[in-house]
């Protein structure tokens, strides 16, 4: 071989050692190029997967946040005004404080998720109307919520002035069966006094009139009795007077077909048999032998 085709050979064999040498840093450059891209693509997706989930996280959050709507509706309003007393208010007014916790943790999921997607630079047009979708849904929640404690505010309002009208209710009828049940006694009630002829002459309570020279005398009521001294029995609620001796009788004006003499153990006892008639004579008197 010549010379000159000696030094062709050799310096397309240095051209292409060069060649090769150049060919094979670009490959080894393309390669971490691709290994690069393919990792800053994984973290990427699993950004975006992160974002997706914390997304789906505050989603399920506002929507396990639901106003009590039946409350909200026109047509129960005097439903919640029974309900909403006692122990029914204060069941309200905690759900009212754990809705309105629940929306604050909504809020702040929804502004640390927005401060991610800034300082990751992700700009996914549909992560960032997912993001719009969860505010618009959360002031939805918040108005609601509004519109709830409004609403229990107004119903509290009303109860307590139905409250206070049922007192006064209460208070009106209480004074009047309390005046019904003092008219009621006043009627029923007869006014007594049991006694020997001695004992009863000496209150003032019976006289001896009649008869002649201290013989044949009858012993009746004189009709001044004072009855803070005589004891009170309510005909509605007893119907016997006893007496402590073996014989008795009635010296008052009560209609004899409205009571009976009886001999109850060795004691005579008188029994009402028809208070109405009885009590058309309010003071009993008795006298004992």
């Amino acid at each position: 071989m010549s010379k000159p085709l000696q030094f062709i050979s050799v310096a397309v064999l240095v051209v292409l050692a060069v060649a090769c040498a150049a060919l094979y840093n670009r490959y080894q450059r393309t390669t971490v190029d691709l290994a690069g891209a393919r990792s800053s693509a994984d973290s990427s997706r699993a950004s975006y997967e992160r974002t997706l989930d914390a997304i789906a996280e505050i989603q399920d959050s506002l929507s396990a946040i639901t106003p009590n709507e039946p409350l909200l509706s026109p047509n129960s309003s005097l439903h919640a005004e029974n309900q909403i007393g006692g122990p029914n208010r204060t069941e309200m007014l905690d759900r009212i404080a754990v809705l309105r916790a629940g929306i604050a943790r909504s809020k702040q999921r929804i502004f640390d998720l927005e401060q991610r997607l800034r300082q990751q630079g992700n700009k996914v047009a549909g992560l960032q109307k997912m993001v719009t979708h969860l505010k618009q849904d959360l002031n939805t929640k918040q108005d609601q919520l509004a519109q709830l404690s409004q609403q229990v505010e107004s119903l509290q309002t009303q109860v307590g002035g139905l409250q206070t009208q049922v007192a006064s209710d209460q208070d009106t009828l209480h004074a009047r069966d309390t005046a019904l049940e003092d008219r009621r006694r006043e009627v029923a009630t007869v006014y007594y006094v049991v006694g020997t002829k001695q004992e009863l002459e000496s209150a003032g309570v019976v006289a001896a009139k009649g008869g002649l020279l201290g013989i044949g005398k009858t012993i009746l009521p004189t009709g001044r009795v004072d009855e803070h001294a005589m004891t009170p029995l309510d005909t509605d609620l007893a119907s016997v007077v006893e007496t402590n001796a073996a014989k008795a009788r009635v010296l008052s004006a009560q209609p004899p077909t409205s009571y009976e003499m009886r001999l109850e153990n060795g004691h005579m006892e008188l029994h009402i048999l028809d208070p109405v008639s009885f009590r058309t004579v309010k003071h009993l008197v008795i006298v004992t032998a």
